[in-house]
């Protein structure tokens, strides 16, 4: 992790938590973040619950001030009309969201989302003032393999070669190896770092050193507090977009806490 990044720790509740059970997570974290004297310059804390829970979420966070920030797990490609069922980046964007998770690999699988949707999804985003985490990463059987590099740069090329550089500059980037994802499989430390440094060489080529030096670059998949030390050391690993974990309040605090003491 380079010093010039400010490292995310992003939790994603999937189809998780009734408004109630958000509203009294919030609460918890940011009881827990303020007894440890959390640095919130030093390390972001965002949270990503239902569609259902953001309202609830974004009365708590401004009527208390807080420093989480918050954003939703997908979004529409379309900003009105009739399509029953989508929401749209505007939407969100009202709600006080940051971030919008793009491209998730259960997103892919099961709705399912294209290359095609996905770029306009990010567009989506961006336009209306916020920035997508787009989510890239290989199977199991793209590792075997041994073409996992080519394919997690290949699905950020399928982006990025649409985007302006200043589009490019806000936009971040999650690695999560989909064989990782809910499994309890994590990806070693060099081999997230390997994917994280082909990622941004591909920004760099495409977009220029200040732009991929800025970009930050997450790893999902298992993601813990017994591994996110030796994950965040990593220089090119800028974070993480968790998913079981952050479904626990002190789990996540505590992976929060070692990213900032592991930062410094």
């Amino acid at each position: 992790m380079a010093l010039n990044r400010i490292p995310l720790v992003a939790g994603n509740w999937k189809m998780n938590f009734d408004h109630r059970e958000a509203t009294y997570f919030v609460q918890k974290l940011a009881w827990l973040l303020r007894d440890a004297k959390f640095d919130h310059k030093r390390c972001e804390v965002a949270l990503f619950p239902s569609f259902t829970s953001i309202r609830s979420v974004q009365v708590l966070v401004e009527a208390d001030h807080l420093r989480i920030r918050y954003g939703a797990q997908s979004v529409s490609v379309t900003s009105q009309g009739a399509f029953t069922g989508d929401v749209s980046a505007d939407m969100l964007a009202h709600l006080g969201c940051s971030y919008v998770i793009v491209g998730h690999s259960e997103r892919r699988k099961y709705h399912p989302e294209d290359d095609a949707n996905i770029v306009d999804q990010v567009r989506a985003v961006l336009a209306a003032g916020m920035q997508p985490i787009l989510c890239v990463g290989e199977s199991f059987e793209e590792r075997r393999q041994g073409i996992e590099l080519d394919f997690a740069v290949g699905q950020v090329n399928d982006v990025t070669r649409d985007l302006s550089d200043e589009e490019a500059s806000k936009l971040i980037v999650a690695y999560e190896p989909v064989w990782a994802i809910g499994t309890g499989m994590v990806a070693t430390p060099q081999s997230a770092q390997d994917a994280a440094r082909a990622i941004r060489d591909h920004m760099q080529a495409q977009f220029g050193a200040a732009t991929a030096q800025s970009v930050r670059i997450l790893y999902g998949g298992s993601v813990t507090s017994h591994n996110a030390v030796q994950l965040i050391t990593q220089p090119d690993v800028d974070g993480f977009l968790i998913g079981g974990a952050s479904l626990d309040p002190e789990e996540l605090a505590l992976i929060a806490r070692l990213t900032v003491k592991t930062a410094r």
